[in-house]
């Protein structure tokens, strides 16, 4: 069942997605050469506890940080530790923020030094599929207008988009109805309608969309061990159409 939210849990989930804006940028600016993920998890935590909420990841089914911290082939779940950042790495950061009840959850992927063409139109490409998605969130359309402006933009590119791993619906609980893939399946999806509160997530690999789980149970990663990117937004669909949840705005 899709939970409709009203405007006052809108308003409460873009104050959490307000918070996380800043964890993000806090991180992004952060994230540097010989940095540890462990930090840069520890920055967060203490960001979001300090702002009055609580990192929704850490324990969400027995994940032990605030951060997933996924670097180059990792695509999604890396766990923060002792390891350094490199030149040269691509970093994806995804983070949720528990404020007043509501869940806000958003995502990007900070490049470190000198990176290659390729995996900087990854990155570019990847961002803009994120954008391109969220225009097509307003009310009549279907989840699989989202998904299918997504994966045009993506393959048009050369990329491939992860399937095994989708958007979704979010506000009290982190994973709510409706599921948002980012390609097209042989559902149309849940048709849009104002009230509906979704995470559109754009999962983009530089090579094959094929991804395994790593021993840590968390940790997925490409199959082909090429680089992977990772966008995210909370945003509301409204009678105006799609608000973004989580710019700091």
């Amino acid at each position: 069942m899709i939970n409709l939210k009203s405007e006052r849990e809108i308003g409460i989930i873009r104050e959490a997605g307000e918070i996380l804006h800043g964890v993000l940028k806090l991180v992004e600016d952060a994230c540097k050469e010989k940095v540890r993920t462990r930090d840069l998890d520890a920055m967060a935590e203490q960001f979001i506890v300090s702002r009055g909420a609580a990192p929704a990841f850490k324990g969400y089914k027995g994940f032990p940080a605030s951060l997933c911290i996924s670097i180059n082939e990792e695509v999604v779940h890396g766990i923060p530790g002792p390891r350094r950042i490199k030149s040269g790495d691509i970093v994806s950061v995804d983070c949720g923020v528990r404020y007043k009840g509501y869940i806000a959850d958003s995502a990007l992927t900070i490049p470190v030094g000198d990176i290659s063409a390729a995996v900087q139109k990854l990155l570019k490409v990847t961002e803009e599929a994120l954008y391109l998605g969220i225009d097509k969130a307003r009310p009549g359309n279907f989840v699989r207008d989202i998904s299918q402006a997504v994966q045009s933009h993506v393959e048009k590119h050369g990329f491939s988009v992860v399937r095994e791993l989708v958007g979704h619906g979010v506000g009290r609980e982190m994973h709510e109805e409706p599921q948002v893939p980012n390609y097209v399946t042989d559902s149309r999806g849940a048709r849009l309608e104002p009230g509906m509160v979704i995470a559109i997530e754009p999962m983009v690999n530089l090579g094959v969309y094929h991804v395994t789980m790593l021993s840590d149970k968390w940790t997925i990663v490409t199959l082909d061990r090429q680089p992977s990117a990772h966008f995210e937004h909370t945003i509301a669909i409204t009678e105006n159409g799609p608000q973004i949840l989580t710019n700091g705005q």
